[in-house]
């Protein structure tokens, strides 16, 4: 179903690497499918990683491009970027990144959205918990939530 990566040498094998990629970035971009006027639409979008149940969370309006497309169809892919460095000299670019392609959920039962956006706030506010909780209290009726459940990864590097 998933095409293997041509370039064995750049598989990125370390499941601890590729754990830490996806824990530790900031942010990936979710592709989801094409829109109406025949374009594929992709977005950069803050995410938390729950190893626990091998999935992304995200958090989101209630409405728009993104959930109009997620309805529609919801396979997905999500890519994040690791460590790059461009060595000139070389023509080449020194990188690790990793794809990740599942089905997104955009009907969380409510304590699975209540766990999804308290990772969020671990994540992006750390020793901010109690507020978070607050503001989430304060804006759960006009806050959304994703998850992805992870099909398949891939994920590449080059270091040298």
């Amino acid at each position: 179903m998933f095409r293997e990566v041509r370039r064995k040498n750049r598989i990125l094998d370390s499941e601890e690497r590729v754990e830490e990629l996806l824990t530790d970035s900031e942010y990936g971009f979710l592709s989801l499918g094409v829109e109406d006027n025949g374009y594929a639409y992709g977005i950069p979008i803050s995410y938390v990683y729950d190893k626990d149940s091998h999935s992304l969370y995200f958090h989101c309006a209630l409405e728009g491009q993104k959930i109009d497309l997620l309805k529609k169809d919801n396979k997905v892919s999500f890519c994040v970027v690791g460590k790059t460095k461009p060595i000139a000299e070389k023509f080449t670019t020194l990188y690790e990144s990793v794809i990740v392609f599942g089905n997104a959920h955009i009907d969380l039962p409510e304590e699975e959205k209540r766990k999804a956006l308290r990772l969020l706030v671990k994540k992006y506010s750390p020793g901010l918990e109690e507020m978070g909780e607050t503001y989430m209290n304060k804006s759960w009726e006009r806050t959304g939530t994703f998850k992805i459940e992870i099909k398949h990864l891939s994920a590449k590097a080059k270091y040298c």
